[in-house]
């Protein structure tokens, strides 16, 4: 049964032309439609292999790399699991044990730890302005590395999560609706809505809506983006949804109405932000060293998203959602009213009806993780999957 459910993902996956074999996976905007399909295929491909107790160890021996410039639960472990799964030893850096804490420059460093290294991972969310340009920094750094035959491979930098996009985070949500609705096919024509949703902390990164309403406008889906007044994304990212909307077949509109978002809503998807604007100052704030400054930010913040409790995901907005039943999801941890905080992003009933679901959601995100892996370490990963299903080594002995 396992064969005759992958043999037809490998046969799609072998008409889909990419690009990334010794590249990196950094902006999805910036990868084409066949390379994200084969991300989504060869995620599916290693979850089946795998709960069919199938070994997916394609390395014998090497380095998966990861640098968390912020905390992380699930990216983290979803990144040591998707190494573990395909043969790699993961190997977390610790900036403040490195030398980078007595001034070693980003390109040294990126040499220094990619000698048996085949995949870098970054997550780097924190800073606008400055997330996405360090993972290009490091991806320069290792293709001079490499050309200059300091590094006897180039390892993929992967991204985690920036200031603009968080792909891992995406691509598998993009996979958990594929599975709810049957099919990517099945997605067109359902409406989305990416909404902003109160938080009683400030700071949030814009990467998850960002990549939400850039990625699922590509996919025909009609994409609603809804905040409060003055809590916008970089506007580029809206700009990007709109073209994708344009060519996809879908829709993007941005409204100030979570009622209006959620009304015949498929998929819901209330999470906090912090505004661009306020993002700009807090990296500048904190270029500075000026934390006298940064606490009345954060303090002006807090008093600002207080004015918007009522943008909670609630039963009363639920039931505006296409026969009350629109699926919830959430990148977590979500902001659980009564259960976390006395007020949050979610009433603590839906969270609760839906929290399988998102963890279920969450559970894609190692396969895909993996998926990158394989697409930028192998030229034809399509081969070395099929010889691993035609093999069938038990990756646990019964």
């Amino acid at each position: 049964m396992t064969a005759q459910r992958i043999r037809p993902l490998l046969d799609r996956l072998d008409t889909l032309q990419t690009g990334l074999y010794q590249k990196d996976f950094l902006l999805t905007w910036e990868r084409s439609a066949d390379e994200l399909h084969a991300v989504l295929l060869i995620a599916e491909i290693l979850e089946e292999l795998y709960r069919a107790n199938i070994s997916t160890r394609v390395f014998n021996g090497g380095l998966a790399v990861s640098n968390f410039r912020d905390k992380s639960t699930r990216t983290r472990f979803s990144f040591a699991s998707a190494a573990s799964l395909l043969g790699l030893t993961a190997q977390d850096l610790d900036e403040s044990k490195s030398q980078i804490a007595h001034g070693e420059t980003v390109r040294e460093t990126a040499n220094m730890i990619s000698f048996v290294t085949e995949v870098i991972g970054i997550r780097d969310d924190l800073f606008l302005g400055e997330g996405h340009k360090y993972m290009a920094e490091v991806a320069a750094a290792v293709e001079e590395g490499f050309r200059k035959g300091v590094l006897p491979q180039r390892p993929a930098v992967i991204n985690l999560q920036c200031d603009q996009d968080h792909p891992t985070q995406t691509l598998a949500d993009l996979l958990h609706l594929q599975q709810t609705f049957g099919s990517l096919d099945a997605l067109r024509g359902k409406k989305l809505a990416m909404t902003w949703a109160y938080s009683p902390s400030y700071g949030k990164p814009l990467s998850v809506p960002q990549g939400i309403i850039t990625l699922m406008t590509r996919f025909g889906l009609d994409v609603v983006l809804a905040h409060p007044e003055g809590y916008d994304l970089i506007p580029e990212t809206l700009e990007i949804a709109a073209r994708h909307a344009a060519a996809g077949g879908g829709s993007f509109r941005h409204v100030h109405s979570m009622e209006e978002a959620f009304r015949d809503a498929d998929v819901v998807y209330p999470k906090s932000w912090a505004p661009y604007q306020v993002m700009e100052q807090r990296t500048a704030l904190l270029r500075g060293g000026e934390s006298e400054k940064l606490d009345e930010l954060e303090k002006e913040c807090i008093a600002n998203n207080d004015r918007y409790r009522d943008w909670e995901c609630s039963e009363r907005l639920l039931a505006l959602t296409r026969g009350g039943q629109a699926l919830y999801m959430h990148c977590l941890p979500a902001d659980i009213t009564d259960v976390n905080c006395p007020a949050g992003e979610v009433a603590a009933d839906i969270f609760e009806r839906y929290r399988l679901a998102t963890y279920r959601e969450a559970s894609h995100k190692l396969y895909v993780i993996a998926a990158m892996v394989l697409l930028t370490r192998f030229e034809h990963a399509g081969r070395v999957l099929g010889k691993l299903l035609d093999t069938a080594t038990p990756r646990r002995p019964d």
